[in-house]
This record gives structure tokens, sequence and C-alpha cells, in this order.
């Protein structure tokens, strides 16, 4: 009897311990996501409001007179441009989505060998990768110019989709994750018959899904919004970021329409986010890697 009340106690505090260890997490989550939405939302409140309420100090997160004045004002502008605006918007959405595709596809095929194959300089090609990761892009302006020109490819689209197939990152966190499977598994595969490629198409991508997925995100918010400065001079081949900053970069008359962009910009990259992100969650809580 005594053993019985003993451990129903000892049961009872670890039920209330394990209780306020999840209700001070709970909270400590909750505080954390409101204050990282709360420049999101900010900007949402922001898009409609009036030109007099923009320049209120200090700044309110609410609107007294919510207008769509903003977003007409955009449109208008939009349509008197001397390039469609239709051009603009498709020389973005060509390079995000070519630009992520390859992204995936070069750099979950180059993670392969460099994680589940021994070759002579393997080490080495991976300590590279991982320095890589140490320079900014501010850091390599120069040289990825001075290659681009070299090639001839100032004023196309490879000079923007070439960085972007070739992301570090990308690269790193696939052969990250690609380390991570069992070897058993895929000797298995072979054992059965399965080639290469078999073996890299149903066995690989499937347990890296989380991986491939995640790239999906970082690689479709960072070329939603490239300008493509550095390389684009071509009024035809410039991105749709650079034409809605050089219409909303008119001066103070046109903040409301600079917000408005804001928006509009903010929104593809939020919808691919939610969009992904919940397979990424369910991907990484019902597969495992191990054997």
């Amino acid at each position: 009897m005594a053993r019985n009340v003993d451990s129903s106690r000892v049961e009872g505090k670890r039920l209330n311990r394990t209780f306020g260890g999840d209700a001070g997490i709970f909270l400590f989550l909750a505080l954390s996501g409101a204050f990282s939405v709360l420049p999101m939302v900010y900007s949402i409140i922001q898009a409609f409001k009036p030109l007099d309420e923009l320049f209120i100090y200090p700044p309110k997160f609410y609107v007294v007179r919510p207008t769509m004045e903003n977003f007409v004002s955009l449109f208008q502008l939009v349509g008197n441009l001397w390039v469609p605006f239709s051009r603009y918007l498709f020389n973005t959405v060509f390079v995000t989505v070519a630009g992520t595709l390859g992204s995936v596809v070069i750099a979950s095929l180059a993670a392969y060998p460099l994680a589940k194959h021994e070759f002579a300089g393997r080490k080495t090609i991976n300590k590279i990768i991982q320095y890589a990761l140490l320079f900014t892009s501010n850091a390599t302006q120069i040289p990825a110019f001075i290659i681009m020109a070299k090639l001839g490819l100032v004023n196309t689209y490879l000079a923007l989709l070439l960085p972007a197939w070739a992301s570090t990152l990308g690269l790193f966190l696939m052969t990250s994750f690609m380390g991570q499977i069992p070897t058993e598994r895929l000797e298995a595969a072979k054992i059965d018959g399965a080639t290469e490629l078999q073996t890299f198409w149903y066995i690989v991508l499937p347990s890296v899904r989380a991986a491939w997925l995640t790239l999906i995100i970082f690689s479709f918010q960072s070329l939603w919004s490239i300008t493509g400065g550095n390389y684009i001079y071509d009024e035809q081949l410039k991105m749709l970021p650079t034409a809605l900053s050089q219409i909303a970069a008119a001066g103070i008359a046109r903040a409301g329409v600079g917000a408005a962009t804001a928006l509009f910009m903010m929104i593809p990259p939020i919808l691919m986010f939610v969009i992904v992100q919940s397979s990424v969650i369910e991907t990484m809580s019902h597969s495992g890697l191990k054997g």
C-alpha cells in the first residue's frame, strides 16, 4: 500500500511538473509568436491608412479611417508604365519558379554523392561548402559580376538563375539530411535490383522531403524579392520589385503607395510558406530516418 501511495504521489508530481512546463513553454512561444508577427500586422495596417495617418507619431497599430486609395493609386501608376506590368510580373514569376525548381533539383543531385558515396576529395568539397556559408552576398558581389560579365550573361535571366541554382545553403542543407539516411537502407535497395537513379528517386528523396520542402521556402522567398539590379539593365528584363520600388520612391506623396506595394510583395511568400510549412511539419513528425 505504501508503495502504491508513493507511486501515485510521484506520478501526480510528474504530471504537475509536466503541466507547468507545458504552460510555461506555451506562454513563451505565444509571446514570441506575437512579437514575431507584429511587423507583418503593422505592414498590413499601414497599407490601409490614408496619407495623414501614415506619419502620426507614435505610430498606431490601428486605422482610424481605412481606405483603399493606396491600392487604387498603385494600380493606376502600374497601368501607366512604359513597359507593361505583365512583363515585370512574368520576369519575377519565371525567375522565381525556375530558380526554385533548379535549386532543389541541383542541390539534391549534388548532395547525394557527397553524403552517401566515398570518392577522392569528398571531405574537402564538404569543407569548402561549409566555409562558403561564411561569405555574405555583399562580399561576393564584385567577383560574381566579373564572372557574369566574362560569360556574357549580363542582361539575361541566367545571371539571376545560376547563383540560385548554385546555392551553397541548399547544398549544405540537403547534404546534412541525406547523411542521416541509414546506409543499410540504400544497400538493401541495390540488393533488390534498384539502380542508382531509382534508389535516389524512391528512397532518398522521400526520406529528405522535409529538407527539400524547406529549401523551396527559402528559395522562393529570396527569389521573389530579388531586384537583379546588379545584372539586369534592360527595362524589358527587370524584376517586379524593381518596378514597384521605382513607383513608390517618388517622394512622401507616394508613401501610401509604398505601403500597398510592400503588402502586395509580401503576400506570395507568405502563401508559399503557409502551404509548404504544413507539409514540412507533417513530414518531420511522421517520417523517420532510422533503419
